[in-house]
Formats: structure tokens, sequence, C-alpha cells
């Protein structure tokens, strides 16, 4: 059993990918005061706004660095759905994605909310209706992955769920606080071992 140094400017994590491969029995949807809003081929500076609102406490960056013609043909991609959780005021206060463009299959991109409606019940009316819409005429596999940098139940949200762990993999990168993609205080759950740029 050996340990493998990550260089202090990278981060080093364990990605698990999971999935169902048949169409759960339905359920009621668990109540929440929140709505589910189609954004089909959102505008890029509002789609990043969202995803570092949901993502920056797991330290989510590659939609904030992919470049601005690579980010327009996913979410121009009819194929790629975008969905907005938001609260009655219209506040979006979380975010769905679902990725289509493997025949057959729907992949679970992105998935979260932004962390004061953690442990709310929320998670689960925001799954319910991901697997409402995953689950399609054509669909056979939905999938998802998750890793240690995310919340610490996630991965036993998504097996809850009805999903199968099938793959682990390790992934590793520069740590984003330090470029200043992220703020330096993003992730404090995940010490940053290298200088912030400021």
């Amino acid at each position: 059993m050996g340990l493998t140094p990550v260089p202090n400017g990278e981060i080093a994590t364990i990605v698990t990918s999971l999935e169902m491969r048949k169409k759960p029995p339905l359920r009621p949807v668990p109540p929440s005061p929140l709505k589910l809003s189609h954004w089909p081929a959102p505008a890029s500076d509002k789609y990043r706004a969202l995803f570092r609102r949901v993502g920056e406490p797991w330290l989510w960056f590659s939609r904030l660095v992919i470049p601005e013609e690579a980010l327009r043909r996913i979410l121009d991609d009819a194929r790629i759905e975008v969905y907005a959780a938001t609260d009655r005021a219209g506040i979006e206060l979380g975010m769905l994605e679902l990725d289509f463009r493997v025949e057959g299959t729907c992949e679970l991109s992105y998935f979260g909310l932004v962390p004061e409606l953690t442990g709310k019940g929320n998670g689960g009316w925001l799954m319910a209706q991901a697997l409402g819409l995953a689950w399609r005429k054509g669909v056979e596999r939905v999938w998802v992955h998750t890793c240690t940098l995310d919340h610490s139940a996630a991965l036993g949200f998504y097996r809850r769920h009805g999903f199968v762990p099938y793959k682990r993999t390790v992934e590793t990168f520069a740590d984003p606080r330090i470029a200043g993609i992220l703020a330096p205080d993003a992730a404090p759950h995940i010490p940053c071992l290298g200088a912030v740029r400021r």
C-alpha cells in the first residue's frame, strides 16, 4: 500500500461514477418551495454565475475556464438541457444539466443547489425532477459522477436514489484558488497548499 504525493499547487480527488440501468418506480415528488425552469441555450455569463454560486464550495471550475466558443457549443446543443431551480422571487438557487449526446444515455452532468439549501429536502425534489426528465423514450442508462471534493453526503444521496457505483478513478488538477479562478476562501474544508494569486 503506497502513498502518491500530490504537488502543493494541485488537488487530488477520487471520482466515483454511478449509473441506473432501468427507470425507477414512480414516487411522489417531495415538496419544495422551488420551481424548475428550463434554460434553453442560456447566456454564458448567466450560466457561469449560477455555476459558480452552486459549485464554488465544491471547487467546480471547469465551466469557468472553458473557452467561450467551446462553452457555446455545449450550451447551444439541443441535446444538452440546462435547468435552474428558482425560488418564489425567481432567484436561481440550483442547477441541473442533462446531457443526451450519447444515444440511449443521459448524463447528469451538473446537479446541485446553493449550500444554504443543503439538508432541507430540496435535493430529493431536484433529483425527482432530474429523473423525470432523464428517463424519456430511448434512454436506457442514466449516469452521474461525484467525487471526494463534493458534499460528504453526495455519494450516499445518489445511491439512495437508485444509482449504482460502477467505476472509481483518481483525478488531479491545479488548485483553481491559486490561479484566482475561484475565491481564496472557497471550499475551506479542502486545504489550499499553494500561494494564492491576489
